[in-house]
């Protein structure tokens, strides 16, 4: 039996994950609104053989400070379809909104791109999290969380019908007989619920791959159960390997509850510093840490915990936060920093160092061998398939995961050499 091998993709915003990143001499922040530069991000990722670049997405615009930056330029969609121009492999993942998104037109754009880099399409179903986003799709505030996820599954229900709705066979082409659809082939999906209506079938056939990959990324109850319903694979977050195995196997509870047999792969958050010695990485992350802004990095910390921290002492204990069970907001960011409170018992100031760069994912420091080992072990224990890379700094992170983490995984034969496969359903080792 072949060896297990270690899928890997990359989240790409801005000048990077940490909030200082864009402070430094050598960062990219001129080039945010350059769509080369996600080009050129794009095509090292696709040297180093990942499986996929995945964009996030923050519908609105929040400026409170000299160190806000539009971190979301493009829609995903759009910048996906400029990097399919200059890429042949890579896997192009882009975020969807169930809260404001429309599934017929979501479901043809992506599809749209899907036939043009002939089935390199994933997609990531969130529900948004900020009333701001609301208040640009006329609406006063979210949803409430429940209403919200409610709407997600039929959302999914929708654009799995039209996804599917027609095949590219049903076009015949026959010049003798005048025959160019078989109209016996395309029915309407004729969906009728409690949010949408939808008479379909889609005006775009399926994709060369059966039809985009479903990638989720919920961490609550109703998270999970919607990606154990739906998903293809799952972003997780986790800063241990014990929340990694916590959420496995709430995952597999679900799996089990839905009576679905096949597996959900899984891909935690990564944040690397990696230098030739572990003093070296450390160096990296130290420095970048320093020039944090701290405002913004309290800022963060508030909307992670939904609580105002701007008041608390930055080099004492981090005060009493409510148990897991009490909290309203986004759980898996919130468990997260309570798994670091636990395990660290740090002072305000070293949190925000801790969660700077990715919020709190897996973060390792040191040389590749010391990052593949523990990469390795996650892969071992069946708490990760592989991971979702998010780079400190762009593109200095992300050029040292390739030039030397990357040999590394190789070396060990935990990750391919070369593409074997065209599309992202074949990079992921996923059935049609």
């Amino acid at each position: 039996m072949d060896k297990r091998q270690l899928h890997i993709g990359v989240l790409l915003i801005g000048c990077g994950h940490h909030s200082g990143a864009w402070l430094m001499e050598d960062s990219s922040v001129e080039r945010i609104g350059d769509i080369a530069y996600y080009q050129s991000l794009a095509q090292l990722a696709e040297r180093g053989y990942f499986d996929a670049v995945f964009f996030a997405d923050n519908q609105a615009l929040q400026v409170s400070g000299n160190d806000d930056m539009p971190s979301f330029w493009y829609d995903p969609l759009i910048n996906l379809t400029a990097i399919s121009q200059v890429t042949k492999h890579v896997g192009l993942v882009a975020t969807i909104s169930s809260s404001f998104a429309n599934p017929f037109t979501a479901a043809r754009q992506l599809l749209s791109l899907e036939h043009i880099t002939n089935g390199r399409v994933g997609w990531n179903l969130v529900t948004s999290m900020t009333d701001l986003e609301a208040m640009n799709h006329s609406m006063t505030k979210l949803p409430n969380h429940s209403e919200r996820y409610g709407k997600a599954d039929e959302f999914a229900q929708v654009m799995n019908k039209l996804m599917v709705s027609w095949d590219v066979e049903a076009l015949g082409y026959n010049r003798t007989t005048g025959e160019l659809i078989d109209a016996q082939q395309i029915k309407p999906i004729s969906h009728s619920g409690k949010y949408y209506h939808v008479q379909g079938p889609l005006t775009t056939p399926q994709s060369p791959q059966g039809k985009p990959v479903a990638m989720q990324a919920g961490a609550s109850e109703q998270g999970i159960a919607l990606a154990a319903k739906y998903a293809d694979a799952v972003y997780s977050v986790s800063w241990n390997l014990t929340q990694a195995r916590n959420y496995r196997q709430k995952l597999d509870v679900q799996l089990e509850k839905m009576n679905r047999h096949d597996y959900i792969q899984v891909f935690p958050g990564l944040v690397t510093y990696v230098g030739d010695t572990y003093e070296e990485a450390l160096a990296k992350k130290t420095y970048l840490d320093k020039h944090m802004p701290i405002e913004k990095a309290l800022k963060q910390l508030s909307f992670f915990v939904q609580q105002d921290c701007s008041t608390w002492p930055l080099d004492e204990p981090v005060p009493e936060l409510p148990a897991l069970n009490e909290f309203e907001g986004p759980i898996g960011r919130y468990e997260t920093i309570l798994a670091i409170i636990e395990e660290k018992q740090p002072t305000v100031r070293e949190l925000l160092g801790y969660i700077s760069a990715g919020g709190g994912h897996l973060t390792l420091i040191g040389t590749p061998e010391q990052i593949v080992d523990e990469m390795e072990h996650w892969l071992n224990d069946g708490v990760a398939d592989g991971f979702n890379l998010m780079p400190p700094t762009l593109p200095g992170s992300l050029e040292d995961f390739v030039e030397y983490i990357v040999p590394e995984l190789q070396k060990r034969d935990l990750y391919r050499h070369n593409y074997t496969t065209t599309t992202l359903r074949g990079h992921l080792s996923l059935d049609k």
